[in-house]
């Protein structure tokens, strides 16, 4: 009976065969770790052929100097735009304030002004005219045309009538698939170039030189710029002796925080300073405070369409020298 018994009972199965792609030593770290969740993502390649343009050299900077650098003013501002087409309009610009005049001793002298101003503005989408005359003789002009889809001229130009304070500058600016470039001329026998080139979609490095023919000086520079969708950081360095550094970090869609440092080698001057952009449903408010005990603020508080009002306050109280001021805008 047992051994009738044994020879029904069927074989045991073979054993199972190893999986396609598991060692044959075992599953190692495979059979310890957990598995990967369904939905994450593969990291995505760069595509290094294929990068975003980065911004212009000089706006390298540009917005952490929303935060940190506001339009501030001390006195009164009043200034009234009115459109006769689409494309021309007028403006007209009255302050009242005070001047501050250079002094040796730590004291701010303060002389007082005012003038009035009077605008014509042009605006196409490849020419931009701008022109502004003042009560002072000043006359001041700027001039953006677009030559090709990927070369645009600049010219800026004051005159005044004072002798030796008169400037003007044409530049060059070249927009590339994924760099810019520039190139300057100006009075003084100034010439300057740079060179802006993405390195990664979120990194991008460039250089400048310029040489100052009337003053026989000259100078080279390199900054970089690496910006996300929550935060900008900047660095650059140039053979004047000037380190300045820069970030702003964007806590939501309407606040935005912002800092920088700038060490000047000559002077040995050390300035820090840390400031703030808030946007309001009906304004817009800006301020700082810096290393040097400085506090400054500046509002916009939109009133109706087209109509805005305007509050400055900057405290100094090391120097003693307090600005308040405030304005409107009238029009677009």
């Amino acid at each position: 009976m047992g051994s009738a018994a044994s020879a029904a009972v069927p074989p045991p199965p073979p054993p199972a065969q190893s999986q396609a792609g598991a060692p044959p030593y075992g599953p190692g770290l495979a059979g310890i770790l957990p598995p990967r969740p369904q939905g994450e993502e593969k990291e995505e390649k760069v595509d290094y052929l294929n990068l975003p343009c980065p911004v212009p050299f000089e706006e390298i900077q540009r917005e952490a100097l929303m935060s940190l650098k506001p339009e501030l003013f001390e006195g009164l501002r009043f200034d009234f735009t009115k459109g006769l087409n689409q494309k021309f309009s007028l403006s007209h610009s009255v302050f009242m304030g005070s001047l501050e005049v250079p002094a040796q001793s730590s004291e701010t002298i303060k002389v007082p002004t005012a003038h009035y101003e009077f605008g014509a503005n042009f605006l196409d989408p490849k020419l931009m005219l701008i022109g502004r005359v003042m009560t002072d003789g000043r006359l001041n002009a700027r001039v953006k045309c677009d030559l090709t889809e990927n070369l645009t001229l600049k010219v800026n130009a004051q005159l005044t009538q004072e002798a030796h304070y008169s400037q003007g500058m044409f530049n060059f600016d070249y927009k590339g698939s994924d760099y810019r470039t520039q190139f300057q001329i100006g009075n003084n026998a100034f010439y300057g170039a740079n060179y802006i080139q993405s390195v990664t979609p979120n990194l991008s490095m460039g250089t400048e030189i310029f040489w100052l023919g009337h003053q026989r000086k000259s100078g080279i520079g390199f900054a970089s710029r690496y910006n996300t969708d929550k935060m900008v950081g900047t660095l650059q360095v140039a053979s004047t002796g000037i380190v300045a550094l820069s970030y702003v970090q964007k806590v939501s869609e309407k606040v935005s925080l912002a800092s920088d440092f700038m060490y000047n080698q000559m002077s040995k001057d050390v300035t820090a300073s840390f400031g703030y952009d808030y946007l309001l449903r009906q304004c817009r408010l800006r301020g700082k405070i810096d290393s040097n005990g400085v506090v400054a603020a500046y509002l916009e508080e939109r009133l109706n369409m087209g109509v805005n009002f305007l509050l400055s306050a900057e405290i100094d109280h090391c120097k003693k020298n307090y600005k308040f001021g405030f304005g409107m805008t009238v029009g677009e």
